[in-house]
Formats: C-alpha cells, sequence, structure tokens
C-alpha cells in the first residue's frame, strides 16, 4: 500500500477521536507485513493518565490480532503542520518495528517520511 492512501486511512480515523478535553484529534493507520491495515484515533479521559493515543490504539489492534510485524505507521492531527508521535508512542512502535517507516502528514495532503531508528527515535530503551 502506499504512502498516501495509508494517510488517507489515518485521516478517517482522525474523524472518530474522543477528545473533549483537549479537543486535538488524531487519527493513525498501520500496514502490517502481512498487508493489513489498522485504524485508530486519540481517545482522551477525564484523568489523562487513561487517555491513549492514536498510534497505540492502531497498534494495539494489530497487535490484538496476532499482527506484531509493522511496517508502517501513518498520522494525522488537527494542526495544518506535521503531527509527530509523543515520546510513550515512539517507544511503542520500536517495540514492533524499529525500523518502521513514518508517513506524518497535514490536512492539505502534504506528507512527509521519517524512519522511526534513525529520526525520531535513534536511542530506544532495551533490555538485554
Amino acid at each position: 500500500m502506499d504512502d498516501k492512501k495509508l494517510f488517507r486511512i489515518a485521516s478517517e480515523a482522525r474523524k472518530k477521536a474522543y477528545s473533549p478535553y483537549s479537543k486535538f484529534n488524531v487519527g493513525a493507520a498501520v500496514l502490517t507485513s502481512s498487508g493489513k491495515v489498522y485504524a485508530g484515533c486519540n481517545i482522551e479521559n477525564a484523568t489523562y493518565g487513561a487517555t491513549c493515543c492514536a498510534e497505540r490504539v492502531a497498534i494495539f489492534k494489530a497487535v490484538s490480532e496476532g499482527e506484531t510485524n509493522i511496517k508502517k505507521i501513518a498520522i494525522e492531527g488537527d494542526n495544518d503542520g506535521l503531527t509527530f508521535p509523543c515520546g510513550i508512542c515512539r517507544q511503542v512502535m520500536a517495540e514492533f518495528a524499529p525500523d518502521m517507516r513514518v508517513v506524518l502528514g497535514k490536512k492539505n495532503g502534504e506528507i512527509e517520511i521519517f524512519s522511526l531508528n534513525q529520526d525520531l527515535l535513534p536511542h530506544t530503551f532495551e533490555l538485554d
């Protein structure tokens, strides 16, 4: 699947976000090595700590279906610029694909590509 199509799926997922506190909607879509796509949106909670980011929702959906080999993720937020994943999401992404391709896009459809292990999280936390 090409990057733009995956990004469009993330964009559709953003519309389902539950964000009554931040009012900042985020959508994500992951592509697994089997070719399946799993989408997610951010889901907030009044206690904030129980909030789950769109990236983790999409990854956890894939993992809960037995898909642990993730090739790439696309992310779209409500702002006009790029929405980068938070640190917790980056570490979760690294758990399943340290060399993951990260497709970030703007609401106008422009996308930029990053590498998780080179650009976004070059020094992951690992247990040896």
